[in-house]
């Protein structure tokens, strides 16, 4: 009878204790939010957005050719719905250049000699003794990324029979591969740059996001508030520090790639340092919306793994960017993690100059500004 008493006494205090948890986490309105928007938005994300089968890698057609024949075996590997032409160059060194540059993926070359090339895989055609038919062209390729190099591999031994009436039996390869800034398709290649860019995203944010809100909750800022200290000297003084932090992140990720995985650091150094310093200021910017949000340490942290989660998915670290839809394209382009892994990527591994990366180096600078004029407003109307 004792035991049950106190069974029933221990079930009455725990029960008060779960009542007083479900009231403090109702009038919680930031966690109770996160509660119901995390597991939403990663079963979008995961079902809608993630999908490793590759399809319409942005590709550059050199037509050298210029004929009927190799317009027809253009159309015929769009038709494969594998690479989808976005533009037309008229050099192999155009294509190099664009390839540096990021704007596409791959380069299929069709030769001067496209026809005579291709007469060698008609079934018509007397092939010489002990002879094997020429690849009728050439696909320059973008090896960083294995996933998209592999999707374009595919293409090698394209049937022809469309263009030609080639049977389908025939395993000739149709066309040569070169594969460029990783032609050993080794993963750590790609995944280490990529690391740089997801770890100043997870340490930089959380770093100033924390920092901030502590000051509330210390009540340090009512110590801040009599002293002529602005709110966008407030904001600015906050983040310094932490940039130092994010350039000794890189040097020993980049160092230990280097010397533990064989990375190589193809780009120049000015170049990384000038992607990586508007990186750190982007993400300590996001930092500092955060801590205008969040109330709590512990709503700040959440926030942070919030923002975290999609940059890791949809910032082409983990699947290719060209496999993912439209709308979750436009997603990742709000994300800084986006940009700067596309930067970090073209210098370390395809040797890309500022120049090249002018578009999302300015993305970058354009966030930190306006982020810190939004949070510094924020801030200031909070302490009002």
């Amino acid at each position: 009878m004792i035991v049950l008493t106190d069974l029933l006494l221990s079930l009455t205090r725990i029960r008060a204790v779960a009542h007083k948890e479900f009231k403090e986490l109702g009038r919680d309105r930031l966690t109770f939010a996160l509660v119901v928007m995390v597991p939403l938005v990663q079963l979008l994300l995961f079902g809608y957005a993630i999908n490793t089968d590759v399809r319409h890698v942005p590709s550059a057609l050199v037509d050298l050719s210029n004929t009927s024949y190799s317009r027809a075996t253009a159309q015929a590997v769009e038709a494969t719905q594998v690479a989808q032409f976005v533009m037309q160059l008229h050099s192999v060194e155009e294509a190099e250049a664009a390839i540096t540059r990021g704007d596409i993926k791959a380069a299929l070359i069709l030769p001067t000699d496209f026809v005579q090339r291709l007469d060698t895989y008609s079934p018509l055609y007397k092939m010489p003794e002990r002879a094997v038919p020429r690849a009728v062209g050439q696909w320059l390729v973008d090896a960083s990324d294995t996933m998209v190099a592999s999707a374009i591999r595919g293409l090698r031994v394209m049937p022809l029979e469309e263009v030609v009436g080639l049977m389908p039996a025939q395993q000739q390869p149709s066309f040569e591969m070169a594969l460029y800034f990783n032609p050993e398709q080794r993963t750590v290649v790609n995944i280490v740059p990529g690391l740089l860019a997801v770890i100043l995203t997870m340490t930089m944010i959380l770093f100033t996001a924390v920092a901030i809100v502590r000051e509330r909750e210390q009540g340090n800022m009512e110590f801040l508030i009599t002293t002529p200290v602005r709110s966008l000297e407030l904001m600015i003084g906050k983040i310094l520090p932490y940039i130092l932090a994010g350039l000794v992140q890189m040097a020993i990720i980049l160092s230990l790639g280097y010397w533990i995985f064989a990375v190589p650091i193809n780009g120049g150094i000015g170049s990384l340092l000038v992607a990586a310093l508007l990186f750190i200021f982007a993400s300590l910017t996001l930092g500092l919306l955060i801590s205008t949000v969040a109330q709590t340490q512990m709503q700040a942290m959440q926030l942070t793994i919030f923002i975290l989660l999609p940059s890791i998915l949809l910032s082409g670290f983990m699947f290719p960017y060209e496999a993912m839809p439209r709308g979750a394209q436009w997603l990742a382009e709000c994300l800084p993690a986006t940009h700067f892994m596309r930067a970090v990527r073209g210098v370390v591994l395809r040797a890309a100059e500022v120049r090249d990366l002018v578009a999302d180096l300015l993305w970058l600078a354009g966030f930190s500004v306006v982020g810190v004029m939004v949070a510094s407003w924020r801030f200031h109307k909070r302490l009002d």
